[in-house]
């Protein structure tokens, strides 16, 4: 693949996987004080969404693998099943700031373009069971939002209340998809 054609790509990613900027909200995104790294760790199952464009493809089986480097950064591995298979993507995450544990940010854009600010995705940790079973994550500007669980099935009243917690915090809960994950 030529320089040109690549860069041109990369755009076009980089366009498409920005953050809305048409979304503004009053108020603020608390997210967690704590977060040890280590529990996060492993595999997570997606119980809920809100629709976007880079899982339209998702028909259910939807996982995020974390694993912690030695540089404290997180690789990830987001897999889901589709009406042909599976599909995966890589990416790395990491916290920009130690004194908010629980504002990451995430990319999947190649290394070689790490230095443009807009390949990066905030991914805010907005509430998380203390035995690190289930997370509550989106984006400040409300428009990503994800329910995870450690487990392929989370019971409706924990995903209840976090879903009135996050309609509470400005996201519009009533687009969310669910998502149907095999059992273990």
């Amino acid at each position: 693949m030529t320089v040109l054609l690549r860069t041109l790509i990369s755009a076009l990613f980089v366009a498409l996987s920005a953050p809305s900027l048409v979304y503004a909200t009053t108020l603020e995104l608390p997210t967690v004080s704590q977060l040890d790294l280590e529990r996060y760790t492993g595999r997570w199952y997606e119980i809920s969404r809100l629709p976007m464009w880079f899982e339209r493809n998702c028909t259910g089986d939807i996982t995020a693998t974390y694993t912690l480097r030695a540089d404290q950064r997180i690789h990830v591995v987001n897999r889901c099943g589709t009406k042909e298979g599976f599909i995966s993507a890589n990416g790395i995450a990491e916290m920009p700031d130690p004194k908010h544990p629980g504002q990451l940010r995430v990319r999947f854009a190649p290394d070689w373009l790490a230095w443009l600010p807009a390949v990066w995705g905030d991914y805010w940790i907005i509430d998380l069971d203390p035995q690190y079973r289930w997370v509550m994550v989106g984006a400040p500007n409300r428009s990503y939002l994800w329910i995870l669980s450690r487990t392929p099935a989370l019971d409706t009243t924990t995903v209840s209340s976090l879903k009135q917690k996050a309609a509470a915090l400005g996201f519009n809960v009533d687009e969310m998809v669910n998502v149907t994950n095999a059992p273990q």
